[in-house]
C-alpha cells in the first residue's frame, strides 16, 4: 500500500492520479479505497446521482428500491467498511427473514429453514428429499474425457442446471435451483456457467467431490478458525444475513459518496474515449480520458484529461420492478417473512412473474402500517420481451400473480415502474471468453483495470469488494511500476 506520495515541486497535485470510470458501488469503493491512501482520484459519472443502480426513493411515507433491496455482511471488507463509514446503527435485519416462499403447483411452499422442517416440508417431493440426504454418496461424476494440456475442460463451461441435476436430480433444479437464479440473477439455470455464477460451490466439488460433504466441512474449518482467532469475541459477534439501512440501501452509497467529497465527483460527465501513450519509462499521464457533460444545462465543450492509469469494470439482461401497495384489509391470505420465488415451472399454472419481495414484512417503515408495500420482478432471461412491456401490461401481469398468491382484492393504491435495460450481467455458458478477453486488456495495456460484478458474483458485496481489488491492485501496480491509473466499473463498459 502507498504510504507517501511524492510530488513534483512546481505541480502540488499527487504524481500519481486515478480516473475511475462509474460511481456505483465498485467505482465508489475503488475510489475510497484509493483516496484513503493519499492518491488523488477523479470518479466519472454519466447520471446525476452516484451509486448506480443502487437508489432508494422515498415518498408518501413509502420507501422502495430502484435496484437492489438487500446486502450481506459474508466479505469481511463489507463489514470494516460499514463501520469506517460510521452508518453501523443505521443498519436494518428484515423481520423473519427465514422465512421465504416458492410457488408449487399454483400455491406458496414455505421453504425450510432448518433439517427437521426439511422433512415435513412439501417444497420437494420424498424422492428429491432423499436425493439430497444421500447426494455425498450417489452424486455423478463429471463425464470423464480424455483431457490433454492442448484442449481445454469440456465441464470448464458446465451449465449451472447441469451441475445441480449431477449433485440432486433434476426436482432440485426446478423447484430450488431454477427459481433462485431467476430471482437472484434474472437468468435461467441452462444458461449460466456454473464456474461464474457459484465460483464457491464450484470449487467445494473440485476439493471434496461432494457438495453437502464440502459445505460440512468448510463450516467445521470456519468455526475452528474463528474459535483460534484471539481478535474473536462474544461481543464482536453481529446478527447475519440480509440487511439494508434506515432509508433504503442508498445510505451507504450516500456516505461513499460524502466521503469522496463533492471535488472528487465529475457528475453528468460521460466518458467518450480513451487513448493510451506507452512512451515513457515509467510511463508518466499516459491515459488520455475525453468526456463531456450531458447535462442540458451545463453548456461546454468537450474536455480531456491525462491520468497515469483507468479503472474500468460488463450481456446484460433487461428487468421490469414493479412497485404496488395495498391496503391490509384488501390481502386476503397475508405471508409473513421475506418473499417468494416462482420457478419457471409455474408457468403452466399462469405465472408470469419471477418474484416478489415483501418488502414491508422485511422493512416495516417501508409503508405506513395499515399498507402492504410489493416489489415484483419481471422479465431477465426468462421473459426478455415482457420485461420491455408498457406499465398497463406489467401492472396487470404483477397484480394477477400476487392475487394467485396472496388474493389481492382490489387494484393497488400505487404503482411504481423501474425499467433497467442492464439489470445484470449473464454469466453466460461462453463467459470464459469474455473474461479472458478483459485480463489480456488489462495485462497488455497498463494502468487500466476492471471492477464490478462481471465476475465473482452479482451480490452487493461482491461488487463492491472487486473495487477494492481493483485499487489494491492499481495501488500495488503504483509502488512496483511508477504507474497512475484508471479505474473503470461494469454499468460503464459496453
Amino acid at each position: 500500500m502507498a504510504e507517501h506520495i511524492h510530488t513534483d515541486q512546481n505541480d502540488k497535485r499527487p504524481l500519481k492520479s486515478v480516473a475511475v470510470v462509474g460511481a456505483g458501488i465498485s467505482g465508489l469503493a475503488a475510489a475510497y479505497r484509493l483516496k484513503s491512501q493519499g492518491l488523488a482520484v477523479t470518479i466519472f459519472e454519466a447520471d446525476g446521482t452516484t451509486g448506480g443502480k443502487i437508489k432508494s426513493f422515498a415518498q408518501n411515507g413509502l420507501i422502495w428500491e430502484k435496484g437492489a433491496n438487500t446486502m450481506t455482511e459474508t466479505e469481511p471488507e463489507v463489514g470494516k467498511l460499514i463501520d469506517d463509514l460510521g452508518i453501523r446503527g443505521k443498519q436494518q435485519f428484515p423481520i423473519m427473514q427465514s422465512k421465504r416462499y416458492i410457488v408449487r403447483d399454483g400455491k406458496p411452499q414455505l421453504l425450510p429453514s432448518n433439517p427437521v422442517a426439511f422433512i415435513g416440508s412439501k417444497t420437494l417431493s420424498a424422492q428429491a428429499k432423499l436425493n439430497i440426504f444421500l447426494e455425498p454418496i450417489l452424486w455423478k461424476h463429471k463425464n470423464s474425457k480424455e483431457k490433454t494440456p492442448n484442449s481445454p475442460d469440456i465441464y470448464q463451461e458446465e451449465s449451472v442446471g447441469d451441475f445441480f441435476r449431477r449433485h440432486f436430480g433434476q426436482e432440485v433444479v426446478d423447484y430450488i435451483v431454477d427459481p433462485f437464479v431467476a430471482g437472484t440473477a434474472g437468468a435461467d439455470a441452462e444458461s449460466l456457467s456454473i464456474r461464474h455464477m457459484f465460483p464457491e460451490i464450484w470449487d467445494l466439488e473440485e476439493r471434496f467431490g461432494s457438495i453437502i460433504t464440502g459445505a460440512i466441512k468448510s463450516s467445521w474449518s470456519r468455526k475452528k478458525a474463528q474459535r483460534d482467532a484471539k481478535h474473536v469475541t462474544h461481543g464482536q459477534k453481529r446478527q447475519r444475513g440480509s440487511f439494508s439501512f434506515m432509508g433504503g440501501l442508498q445510505t451507504l452509497t450516500n456516505a461513499l459518496s460524502k466521503k469522496l467529497g463533492e471535488e472528487s465527483l465529475r457528475m453528468h460527465c460521460s466518458v467518450l474515449s480513451l487513448s493510451c501513450n506507452l512512451q515513457g519509462n515509467p510511463p508518466h499521464n499516459n491515459w488520455s480520458v475525453c468526456y463531456a457533460r450531458n447535462d442540458a444545462s451545463y453548456k461546454e465543450p468537450l474536455k480531456e484529461q491525462s491520468f497515469d492509469a483507468v479503472v474500468m469494470t460488463v450481456t446484460y439482461l433487461p428487468m421490469s420492478i414493479i412497485i404496488t401497495t395495498f391496503k391490509k384489509q384488501d390481502v386476503k391470505h397475508p405471508l409473513e417473512g421475506f418473499g417468494i420465488l416462482v420457478p419457471s415451472k409455474e408457468e403452466k399454472n399462469g405465472f408470469q412473474t419471477l418474484g416478489t419481495l415483501f418488502s414491508s414484512n422485511m422493512f416495516p417503515d417501508r409503508a405506513p402500517t395499515d399498507q402492504y408495500l410489493f416489489t415484483t420482478f419481471i422479465g431477465g432471461n426468462r421473459n426478455r420481451k415482457l420485461a420491455k412491456s408498457q406499465l398497463k401490461d406489467l401492472q396487470e401481469v404483477a397484480v394477477n400473480d400476487l392475487n394467485k398468491i396472496l388474493g389481492v382484492g382490489s387494484d393497488p393504491l400505487s404503482v411504481k415502474h423501474i425499467y433497467w435495460n442492464e439489470a445484470f450481467p449473464l454469466y453466460s455458458l461462453d463467459y470464459n471468453s469474455v473474461v479472458a478477453a478483459i485480463d489480456k486488456l488489462g495485462k497488455s495495456l497498463p494502468g487500466i483495470y476492471f471492477a464490478g460484478n462481471y465476475r465473482g458474483g452479482l451480490s452487493v458485496g461482491k461488487a463492491l469488494t472487486s473495487g477494492f481489488k481493483a485499487a489494491d491492485l492499481a495501488i500495488s501496480d503504483f509502488n512496483s511500476k511508477g504507474l497512475c491509473t484508471m479505474i473503470g466499473t461494469d454499468h460503464e463498459v459496453k
